[in-house]
């Protein structure tokens, strides 16, 4: 067992940075950290290669996918599939996020890196 501290607690971006994003505890599985934009900010990220929970701690926001777009406040546990461009917009309070990535965050793009590599395909 392990406790993982300070997940999902609101913090401010360094100075400008658009958004905080930390990442508490990773094994090959999954990953978990937090997401953090503050209210009126803008949402930069990028498709990820894992499958991804949020659970929203703080704060209230839209998310907007292909597929339409949803408030969320605290409470509210959305799932994104790997690969889905998906985007907060409209933060009106500072939103904290928990994020949990299956498989660990980052790990299916070294994977594609290494059989691109291996492969001669780019």
């Amino acid at each position: 067992m392990q406790i993982i501290e300070g997940a999902g607690r609101w913090a401010a971006p360094a100075a400008g940075a658009a958004n905080d994003w930390v990442e508490h505890f990773s094994v090959p599985a999954l990953s978990v950290g937090t997401y953090c934009i503050p209210a009126g900010g803008v949402d930069d990220q990028t498709p990820h290669d894992e499958d991804e929970i949020y659970v929203v701690t703080a704060g209230r926001a839209r998310i907007t996918t292909p597929h339409g777009a949803a408030g969320v406040n605290p409470g509210s546990v959305i799932f994104v599939p790997a690969g889905e461009e998906h985007r907060f917009i409209d933060v009106t309070e500072d939103l904290a996020l928990l994020v949990v990535f299956g498989p660990a965050f980052g790990t299916q793009s070294v994977i594609k890196d290494s059989a691109r590599a291996a492969t001669g395909v780019q």
